[in-house]
């Protein structure tokens, strides 16, 4: 699943593009597969967005965002396999949906693309946000948090810490991938509980959540084994080759050098930690 630094590459990717065009044409694209979750209708989209200027481009935790300047925004969440892109989709088979989008007398296209069909597109009144994206569904953004303030939440849940950083409630934008890769950064068992970490353990924490994020929209993201995430231009991301835990299993911990990495099962999801580095206090 595309996570905070996937879907801001794809919010830098189509920014300069789409922002100050107009949309000319919304449609849905030929597809075989099952339609992906769009509301309202397609019908009730064209009547609210077409001739609308796109004013900005943005991201809101795992959403892409395009405001328009009629106070309505589409709020486009890739899920698994959902992807935002200006040029050479993966295959037109799993193209889902097209805005045409005019500047002067040049058109260009943005697409949705996503295999799964699992990813959502809405548009959304500026009263319809606070209640979707507001602070009642989503928390503080990765890379907005303070250390104080990310202290202050954890000390409210019992949780296992890995599984309390996926809650985007608790903040938002982190998925299975990142956290991992922070708490081993931080020297923190996923499983130790939320509540009782110290002070000095939470600034690591933190300190690892704005390096690993901030250097994963450096290198475009991660793009995995099945090369599903691509960016704006159908190319990889370069994080992967980075990771230091995820999907690591059973290689040597790169810190130090000796322990395996060992992969577990938290809250349905695989997690990945080194046994060395990470240890559970006595």
């Amino acid at each position: 699943m595309p996570e905070l630094p996937e879907v801001e590459t794809m919010v830098r990717g189509i920014r300069e593009a789409v922002e100050g065009r107009k949309i000319k044409d919304f449609r849905n694209c030929p597809c075989p597969c099952k339609p992906i979750s769009m509301k309202p209708g397609i019908k009730s989209i064209r009547t609210k967005a077409l001739n609308q200027t796109v004013t900005s481009v943005r991201r809101r935790a795992k959403r892409v965002i395009l405001d328009l300047e009629n106070g309505y925004s589409f709020v486009i969440e890739p899920r698994m396999t959902g992807l935002m892109l200006l040029s050479d989709p993966p295959d037109t088979g799993h193209l889902r949906l097209e805005w045409t989008l005019q500047k002067g007398r040049s058109n260009r296209s943005l697409w949705f693309w996503d295999r799964r069909g699992l990813g959502t597109v809405q548009l959304l009144s500026r009263k319809e946000q606070d209640l979707v994206l507001g602070p009642q569904k989503l928390g503080p953004d990765a890379l907005e948090i303070t250390a104080n303030e990310l202290k202050q939440r954890l000390a409210k849940t019992s949780r296992a810490i890995k599984v309390a950083l996926l809650d985007q409630k608790m903040v938002a934008g982190i998925g299975n991938l990142y956290a991992s890769e922070m708490l081993h950064q931080s020297r923190i068992h996923p499983e130790r509980t939320a509540d009782q970490l110290s002070t000095a353990e939470i600034r690591s924490l933190h300190k690892a959540m704005q390096q690993i994020l901030k250097t994963a929209i450096r290198y475009e993201g991660s793009t995995l084994g099945d090369g599903t995430y691509r960016n704006a231009l159908n190319q990889s991301g370069g994080y992967q080759n980075q990771h230091q835990v995820y999907g690591q299993e059973e290689k040597n911990c790169p810190s130090c050098k000796g322990a395996q990495i060992i992969r577990i099962v938290q809250a349905q999801r695989s997690t990945f930690f080194c046994p060395c580095c990470q240890i559970i206090p006595s």
